[in-house]
């Protein structure tokens, strides 16, 4: 079983990583059993992380000492920087392994068990993009595609660049190729994914690169929707914004991280934008597609943000009416600059702020929300559990829905919007229309081999883990 801790990009390496244990003969754990091998797929980027997976190991302990032959695995960011450290906290785990080799694990688990000791092998370089490694997607009908890897940002607070390294851009024809593949497999919706998908082309000198993928995306047959995380404000252009308007599959959202809504911890951060070009962002975007929906990332409690700074974000905020904002505590990380800058804020007092901001947001996610209600909407089904269904609109709106006997997950379902929430919004009449889709065909297929083999769907989660 495989637990993954972290961001979209650790979610995307865990189903390359229960691929290559698929290639090499590993069978998932049936649920509620006992598994052979438990691995960890982690992420640095905050100490919450490294609080779950020492919290998760200790949980192990006693497992892994009553049953010395199961395995544990470490892989990601958390493992690239803690390499030295994983080992003095739990000397019962059996591979340590990086972000540039998820691939290598079934080779050195057969060389931990043969040898009877842990192996650590952390790659300073990429071995292979994470996309061309086999998969065991989480989805039968969504895909990750990894279009770069790594980042050239120097952010004060984040150790990515530190623990990833400088970006590398994948060849366009590949992606397409791996798209086009995806498709055929019954694939509806695609996410490109990279640390700083804009930026893309960087690597071979071709600033049009990522407007230029995305219109490419456009004319593959049968692909319904396009979506890309995440961009960063600084690369962000207009040809990018041109080719989501125009691409009728490209959805009318966006994530852009703000971070924060004060250009004086903007520049702290290194951010190397100002709340105006921020803005102008969001305006540019939103003349080009008036219906879009804006989400974004902020921090609070950066070190040295005043009051008055924290105002400010939450006046750009207001100014924006973001669909939802993913909002953090800020995490003192050691190796980035911002661990060393003085003014850190007392937890106390970011605490009080995060809880202000949270609020604030959740207010203006409902007004947000509220103007689509007594509309139409377009929603890629997701799950059918207890009665309701739930999906995505083409905006990227969470919305639940009243199941049919021929809506399938993968299946598109038009509805009209009946009641607003904060987080979602509520379709509670007989759905307009169920279109099914290949996509729905995917996941009727996969269901019944479930069925029939009794292995289970999808990367299990440490609910599977028996305690003992």
């Amino acid at each position: 079983m495989i637990q993954t801790l972290g961001c979209q990009m650790n979610v995307h390496d865990s189903e390359r990583i229960a691929g290559s244990l698929d290639a090499a003969g590993y069978v998932p754990a049936a649920d509620g059993s006992d598994p052979d091998l438990v691995v960890f797929n982690t992420c640095a980027v905050r100490e919450n992380a490294d609080n779950k997976l020492y919290g998760h190991l200790s949980f192990l302990a006693p497992t892994k000492k009553s049953r010395p032959e199961m395995q544990i695995a470490i892989g990601g960011c958390l493992a690239q920087k803690d390499q030295g450290t994983i080992l003095k906290k739990a000397p019962y785990v059996d591979v340590v392994f990086g972000t540039h080799n998820v691939g290598s694990l079934p080779t050195l688990l057969e060389r931990a068990r043969i040898e009877k000791s842990a192996q650590i092998e952390i790659k300073e370089a990429l071995e292979h993009f994470p996309s061309t490694l086999p998969s065991r997607r989480h989805s039968a009908f969504s895909a990750w595609v990894s279009i770069s890897v790594g980042c050239n940002n120097t952010c004060t607070f984040c150790i990515v660049p530190a623990l990833r390294g400088r970006e590398k851009d994948r060849p366009a024809d590949d992606i397409l190729n791996e798209v086009r593949a995806l498709v055929d497999d019954g694939v509806n919706e695609i996410t490109l994914l990279g640390q700083n998908v804009n930026a893309y082309g960087v690597d071979f000198g071709d600033r049009s690169a990522f407007a230029k993928l995305l219109r490419e995306c456009g004319k593959v047959d049968g692909l319904e929707r396009v979506r890309f995380m995440s961009p960063h404000p600084r690369d962000f252009t207009d040809d990018v914004i041109a080719a989501m308007a125009e691409t009728p599959n490209v959805m009318p959202h966006l994530h852009m991280p703000l971070q924060s809504g004060s250009d004086r911890i903007l520049q702290s951060m290194r951010r190397s934008y100002r709340t105006d070009r921020y803005r102008g962002i969001i305006e540019k975007v939103r003349s080009a597609m008036p219906h879009s929906t804006i989400t974004t990332d902020i921090i609070v409690g950066f070190p040295g943000e005043s009051e008055a700074d924290f105002q400010e974000t939450m006046d750009i905020c207001s100014d924006l009416r973001f669909l939802a904002a993913y909002t953090f505590q800020y995490s003192k990380r050691p190796g980035t600059p911002a661990a060393e800058m003085p003014d850190q804020i007392a937890p106390e007092v970011v605490a009080e702020r995060y809880t202000r901001l949270h609020e604030h947001l959740n207010g203006l996610s409902q007004s947000v929300n509220q103007e689509v209600v007594d509309t139409v909407a377009e929603v890629l089904v997701t799950d059918m559990e207890s009665g309701r269904a739930s999906g995505k609109s083409r905006d990227f709106r969470l919305v639940h829905l009243q199941p049919t006997e021929q809506m399938r997950p993968g299946d598109i379902a038009e509805v009209k919007i009946t009641n607003a929430k904060p987080h979602f919004v509520f379709a509670d009449g007989v759905p307009i229309n169920v279109r099914r889709t290949r996509g729905g065909d995917a996941f009727e297929a996969r269901k019944k081999e479930a069925e029939s083999t009794g292995v289970m769907l999808g990367i299990p989660t440490l609910k599977s883990v028996p305690k003992k």
